[in-house]
């Protein structure tokens, strides 16, 4: 049995408690938070609203229907990623190691803090003192691993605390659902039903081999997990400050088509690495290099995204606003910066449920086949070979196409 011991923290309905923290009239009172037209999508809701029936990526007709009395509120990415930072602040500066899971998640490791002090009680302190500095609800659960104490923070919300003691953990989990262990989702909380298993102590009790055949290598995983058991470790937190790609042409050009087509790519390329890494971006920089060797740039500062419908457009309109020597050019680049952690959902403040549906798809078939796999059909070309992954990046298969408008 390990002898670690890993903290797991969880900002309580954070996008809320951010916006009650600027006005205490919300308090007690349901909110909602999203986009605020007829389309728009729900990016959190308050435990009030909840009880509603309201949660995130519902429609958000359909939660105003649900609850008619909740206060909406538009959102604002960029102040959630600014208090986020706040607490990660205070925890860089108290802890040893502490990984950044999201913009409202976060781990630490305690390992061998027990010799000077209690972690359970250094932990309550330092609880204590990230709502006291931000005014900001938070909960944690404590144990020998990251799966015990991220279910332990689920029990202990909202605002609260809870420790799994050594030795206890398959104890602790065993009467709980199936689905509050980390990677069961719906369709595998579905497949356990279909077995007639809902709680975790009766996976507990299953032959490894018996879940292998079921689930296959994840049945593993599932099962180390119900009964205790993770190894993964803490990944310390380090903030990049910005993503960029460069691309030098063989032969110098005039071409605007291919030059459009490489910087369109560029652009697609980096807003999916934003949002595999959990990141938003508030700078794009485009970078122009002419045959004479002469180098200029052009910035400008936008609302924080990593939505590439919006990312490339802005990228384009900095090219058009920076190119006018009309002497060949030899390289282009593209930057974005100002970079802050934020769930995808931040996005959800301006996004149709439609289109955050497609980029979840997108990114899912990314994710596992490779990042060009799916791509929009203005940045095929020749001006997009190199850009993203070398060799061959769609190990044998066409890439899906999708139509792009400039709106």
């Amino acid at each position: 049995m390990s002898n670690k011991t890993i903290i797991h923290f969880d900002l309580d309905a954070f996008f809320v408690s951010c916006e009650r923290r600027l006005d205490s009239s919300l308090n007690n009172r349901p909110v909602i938070i999203g986009g605020t037209g007829s389309r728009g999508v729900v990016a959190a809701a308050s435990y009030e609203a909840r009880r509603y029936g309201v949660h995130s990526a519902m429609n958000m007709s359909l939660a105003k229907q649900l609850c008619p009395k909740a206060f909406v509120i538009r959102g604002n990415g960029g102040l959630y990623s600014k208090m986020s930072k706040e607490v990660t602040d205070i925890l860089l500066e108290e802890l040893p190691i502490v990984e950044k899971a999201s913009v409202d998640e976060f781990y630490g490791d305690l390992t061998g803090m027990d010799k000077f002090f209690g972690c359970y009680k250094f932990s309550k302190e330092l609880r204590a003192k990230i709502i006291h500095e931000t005014g900001l609800p938070i909960s944690f659960g404590l144990s020998i691993n990251k799966t015990v104490s991220k279910v332990a923070t689920g029990e202990a919300k909202p605002n609260n605390q809870m420790n799994v003691a050594q030795g206890y953990e398959k104890r602790f989990l065993a009467p709980l659902s199936i689905k509050k262990i980390p990677m069961v989702g719906d369709k595998t909380f579905k497949q356990f039903s279909l077995l007639g298993i809902r709680e975790v102590g009766l996976v507990q009790q299953m032959p490894i081999e018996r879940m292998i055949s079921v689930f296959g290598k994840n049945g593993r995983i599932i099962w180390e997990r119900c009964n205790g058991i993770d190894d993964s470790p803490i990944r310390p937190f380090y903030e990049r400050k910005s993503i960029s790609s460069e691309r030098t042409y063989g032969k110098d050009t005039f071409d605007q088509d291919i030059i459009y087509t490489t910087l369109s790519a560029m652009a697609e390329n980096l807003s999916f690495q934003l949002r595999r890494g959990n990141k938003l971006t508030s700078v794009v920089t485009v970078k122009i290099r002419y045959s004479d060797f002469q180098t200029y740039s052009k910035q400008l500062k936008i609302k924080h995204t990593s939505a590439d419908h919006i990312l490339i457009p802005t990228v384009i309109e900095l090219f058009k606003k920076l190119y006018d020597r009309r002497v060949l050019v030899r390289l282009i680049g593209v930057r974005f910066s100002g970079l802050t952690e934020g769930h995808y959902q931040i996005d959800m403040f301006e996004n149709t449920n439609k289109t955050v549906n497609l980029y979840k798809a997108m990114d899912l078939i990314r994710n596992k086949y490779g990042d060009h796999l799916v791509r929009r059909a203005n940045t095929l070309g020749e001006g997009s070979r190199t850009i993203g992954n070398q060799g061959n990046p769609f190990d044998g298969r066409p890439p899906i196409l999708l139509a792009h408008r400039h709106r």
